[in-house]
Protein backbone atom coordinates (compact mmCIF):
# COMPACT_ATOMS: atom_id res chain seq x y z
CA UNK A 1 0.00 0.00 0.00
CA UNK A 2 1.36 3.37 -1.01
CA UNK A 3 1.75 5.62 2.04
CA UNK A 4 -0.37 8.71 1.86
CA UNK A 5 1.50 12.03 2.13
CA UNK A 6 1.07 13.65 5.49
CA UNK A 7 -1.12 16.70 5.60
CA UNK A 8 0.77 19.84 6.66
CA UNK A 9 -0.27 20.91 10.12
CA UNK A 10 -2.18 24.13 10.15
CA UNK A 11 -0.72 26.98 12.18
CA UNK A 12 -4.13 27.23 13.80
CA UNK A 13 -3.67 23.74 15.26
CA UNK A 14 -0.39 24.59 17.00
CA UNK A 15 -0.52 25.42 20.68
CA UNK A 16 -0.75 29.15 21.22
CA UNK A 17 2.37 30.73 22.65
CA UNK A 18 1.94 32.29 26.08
CA UNK A 19 1.35 36.00 25.88
CA UNK A 20 4.43 38.12 26.55
CA UNK A 21 4.51 39.93 29.88
CA UNK A 22 7.17 41.93 31.66
CA UNK A 23 7.30 39.43 34.53
CA UNK A 24 7.56 36.51 32.12
CA UNK A 25 10.40 38.17 30.22
CA UNK A 26 12.33 38.87 33.44
CA UNK A 27 11.74 35.33 34.76
CA UNK A 28 13.12 33.89 31.54
CA UNK A 29 16.08 36.28 31.67
CA UNK A 30 16.90 35.18 35.23
CA UNK A 31 16.73 31.52 34.20
CA UNK A 32 18.95 32.22 31.20
CA UNK A 33 21.49 34.06 33.36
CA UNK A 34 21.63 31.20 35.87
CA UNK A 35 22.23 28.62 33.15
CA UNK A 36 24.42 30.51 30.68
CA UNK A 37 25.68 33.66 32.42
CA UNK A 38 24.69 37.29 32.21
CA UNK A 39 26.71 37.82 29.03
CA UNK A 40 24.11 35.69 27.22
CA UNK A 41 21.17 37.73 28.47
CA UNK A 42 20.71 39.88 25.39
CA UNK A 43 17.52 40.97 23.68
CA UNK A 44 18.24 38.71 20.69
CA UNK A 45 19.05 35.63 22.81
CA UNK A 46 16.05 36.24 25.03
CA UNK A 47 13.78 36.56 21.99
CA UNK A 48 15.02 33.16 20.79
CA UNK A 49 14.25 31.66 24.18
CA UNK A 50 10.74 33.10 24.10
CA UNK A 51 10.17 32.15 20.44
CA UNK A 52 9.50 35.69 19.36
CA UNK A 53 11.26 38.58 17.66
CA UNK A 54 13.47 41.11 19.47
CA UNK A 55 11.13 43.90 18.42
CA UNK A 56 8.36 42.34 20.51
CA UNK A 57 10.49 42.62 23.66
CA UNK A 58 11.09 46.34 23.26
CA UNK A 59 7.44 46.91 24.11
CA UNK A 60 8.28 45.74 27.64
CA UNK A 61 12.01 46.45 28.04
CA UNK A 62 13.73 49.43 26.41
CA UNK A 63 17.23 47.92 26.05
CA UNK A 64 19.71 45.41 27.45
CA UNK A 65 20.75 47.73 30.28
CA UNK A 66 17.14 48.00 31.44
CA UNK A 67 16.80 44.23 31.13
CA UNK A 68 19.84 43.67 33.37
CA UNK A 69 18.44 46.17 35.88
CA UNK A 70 15.17 44.19 35.89
CA UNK A 71 17.10 40.96 36.50
CA UNK A 72 18.92 42.62 39.40
CA UNK A 73 15.61 43.85 40.78
CA UNK A 74 14.21 40.32 40.72
CA UNK A 75 17.21 38.88 42.58
CA UNK A 76 17.15 41.63 45.21
CA UNK A 77 14.08 39.91 46.58
CA UNK A 78 16.51 37.41 48.15
CA UNK A 79 18.24 40.08 50.27
CA UNK A 80 17.54 39.45 53.96
CA UNK A 81 15.92 42.57 55.42
CA UNK A 82 14.92 41.00 58.74
CA UNK A 83 17.74 42.83 60.60
CA UNK A 84 15.91 46.11 59.91
CA UNK A 85 13.18 45.25 62.41
CA UNK A 86 15.35 43.19 64.76
CA UNK A 87 16.80 44.30 68.07
CA UNK A 88 20.41 45.09 68.80
CA UNK A 89 23.08 47.53 67.69
CA UNK A 90 22.07 49.37 64.53
CA UNK A 91 25.53 49.01 63.02
CA UNK A 92 25.47 45.21 63.38
CA UNK A 93 22.01 45.08 61.84
CA UNK A 94 23.13 47.28 58.95
CA UNK A 95 26.14 45.04 58.39
CA UNK A 96 23.72 42.11 58.21
CA UNK A 97 21.68 43.74 55.45
CA UNK A 98 24.75 44.80 53.47
CA UNK A 99 26.29 41.36 53.90
CA UNK A 100 23.16 39.71 52.53
CA UNK A 101 23.19 42.09 49.55
CA UNK A 102 26.83 41.21 48.83
CA UNK A 103 26.03 37.48 49.01
CA UNK A 104 23.26 37.84 46.42
CA UNK A 105 25.63 39.60 44.04
CA UNK A 106 28.55 37.31 44.87
CA UNK A 107 26.52 34.36 43.62
CA UNK A 108 26.14 36.10 40.26
CA UNK A 109 29.49 37.67 39.28
CA UNK A 110 28.30 39.01 35.95
CA UNK A 111 25.35 40.65 37.62
CA UNK A 112 27.62 42.15 40.29
CA UNK A 113 29.63 43.94 37.61
CA UNK A 114 26.46 45.06 35.85
CA UNK A 115 25.07 46.36 39.14
CA UNK A 116 27.84 48.97 39.23
CA UNK A 117 25.90 50.89 36.59
CA UNK A 118 22.45 49.26 36.59
CA UNK A 119 19.76 51.16 38.47
CA UNK A 120 16.74 49.00 39.35
CA UNK A 121 13.59 50.89 40.27
CA UNK A 122 11.28 48.16 41.53
CA UNK A 123 9.87 47.36 44.98
CA UNK A 124 12.76 45.10 46.02
CA UNK A 125 15.30 47.85 45.41
CA UNK A 126 13.14 50.41 47.16
CA UNK A 127 12.74 48.06 50.14
CA UNK A 128 16.54 47.70 50.35
CA UNK A 129 17.08 51.47 50.26
CA UNK A 130 14.29 52.01 52.78
CA UNK A 131 15.80 49.41 55.12
CA UNK A 132 19.26 50.99 55.01
CA UNK A 133 17.81 54.47 55.59
CA UNK A 134 15.74 53.16 58.52
CA UNK A 135 18.85 51.72 60.17
CA UNK A 136 20.84 54.92 59.60
CA UNK A 137 17.96 56.86 61.15
CA UNK A 138 17.89 54.47 64.12
CA UNK A 139 21.59 55.18 64.60
CA UNK A 140 21.04 58.92 64.75
CA UNK A 141 22.64 59.65 61.38
CA UNK A 142 21.45 63.09 60.19
CA UNK A 143 19.06 62.89 57.26
CA UNK A 144 21.31 64.84 54.88
CA UNK A 145 24.21 62.45 55.54
CA UNK A 146 21.96 59.39 55.31
CA UNK A 147 20.65 60.57 51.93
CA UNK A 148 24.15 60.43 50.45
CA UNK A 149 25.41 57.66 52.69
CA UNK A 150 22.96 55.05 51.39
CA UNK A 151 24.36 55.53 47.89
CA UNK A 152 27.96 55.18 49.09
CA UNK A 153 27.17 52.06 51.12
CA UNK A 154 25.53 50.34 48.16
CA UNK A 155 28.36 51.39 45.84
CA UNK A 156 30.98 49.95 48.18
CA UNK A 157 28.99 46.75 48.66
CA UNK A 158 28.46 46.35 44.92
CA UNK A 159 32.11 47.00 44.05
CA UNK A 160 33.22 44.57 46.76
CA UNK A 161 30.95 41.84 45.41
CA UNK A 162 32.05 42.47 41.81
CA UNK A 163 35.76 42.31 42.69
CA UNK A 164 35.62 39.32 45.00
CA UNK A 165 33.24 37.23 42.90
CA UNK A 166 35.51 37.74 39.90
CA UNK A 167 38.61 36.81 41.90
CA UNK A 168 36.89 33.76 43.35
CA UNK A 169 36.39 32.40 39.83
CA UNK A 170 39.92 33.17 38.68
CA UNK A 171 42.32 30.24 38.70
CA UNK A 172 45.28 32.57 39.19
CA UNK A 173 43.84 34.76 41.97
CA UNK A 174 45.92 33.16 44.74
CA UNK A 175 49.12 33.40 42.72
CA UNK A 176 48.44 37.06 41.95
CA UNK A 177 47.83 37.79 45.64
CA UNK A 178 51.05 36.04 46.65
CA UNK A 179 53.03 37.91 44.00
CA UNK A 180 51.66 41.26 45.18
CA UNK A 181 52.39 40.41 48.82
CA UNK A 182 55.98 39.50 47.93
CA UNK A 183 56.52 42.77 46.07
CA UNK A 184 55.19 44.80 48.98
CA UNK A 185 57.29 42.94 51.55
CA UNK A 186 60.44 43.40 49.50
CA UNK A 187 59.91 47.09 48.65
CA UNK A 188 62.98 49.27 49.31
CA UNK A 189 62.72 51.26 52.53
CA UNK A 190 64.79 54.02 50.92
CA UNK A 191 62.46 54.46 47.96
CA UNK A 192 59.12 53.42 49.52
CA UNK A 193 59.46 54.03 53.28
CA UNK A 194 55.77 53.80 54.14
CA UNK A 195 55.24 50.62 52.10
CA UNK A 196 58.28 49.06 53.77
CA UNK A 197 56.99 50.08 57.22
CA UNK A 198 53.64 48.37 56.68
CA UNK A 199 54.90 45.48 54.54
CA UNK A 200 52.69 42.43 54.60
CA UNK A 201 50.02 44.16 56.65
CA UNK A 202 48.91 45.89 53.44
CA UNK A 203 47.46 42.58 52.25
CA UNK A 204 46.72 41.00 55.63
CA UNK A 205 43.40 39.76 56.97
CA UNK A 206 40.72 37.49 55.59
CA UNK A 207 38.22 38.80 53.04
CA UNK A 208 35.56 38.69 55.76
CA UNK A 209 37.69 40.80 58.12
CA UNK A 210 38.42 43.34 55.42
CA UNK A 211 34.75 43.52 54.34
CA UNK A 212 33.71 44.10 57.93
CA UNK A 213 36.27 46.88 58.43
CA UNK A 214 35.42 48.59 55.13
CA UNK A 215 31.72 48.71 55.90
CA UNK A 216 32.29 49.90 59.46
CA UNK A 217 34.58 52.67 58.21
CA UNK A 218 31.95 53.84 55.71
CA UNK A 219 29.10 53.55 58.22
CA UNK A 220 31.01 55.49 60.89
CA UNK A 221 32.14 58.04 58.33
CA UNK A 222 28.56 58.54 57.15
CA UNK A 223 27.49 59.40 60.69
CA UNK A 224 30.38 61.70 61.56
CA UNK A 225 31.04 63.50 58.28
CA UNK A 226 28.74 66.50 57.71
CA UNK A 227 27.79 67.62 54.24
CA UNK A 228 26.66 70.87 52.70
CA UNK A 229 22.90 70.98 52.28
CA UNK A 230 21.60 72.70 49.13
Amino acid sequence: MTPQPSTPRSRRERPAKPALTHDGIVTTAVRLMESEGLQCVTMRRLAQELDTGPASLYVYVANTAELHAAVLEALLGAVDLTPVDARGDWRERLLGVLGSYVEVLFANPGLARSALVARPTGPHYLALVEGILALLHAGGVPDAQAAWGVDVLLQVATATAAEQSTRARSGSADDEHDALAAVLREASADTYPRIAALGGDLVSGTPEQRFDWIFRAVINGTKTTPRDTP
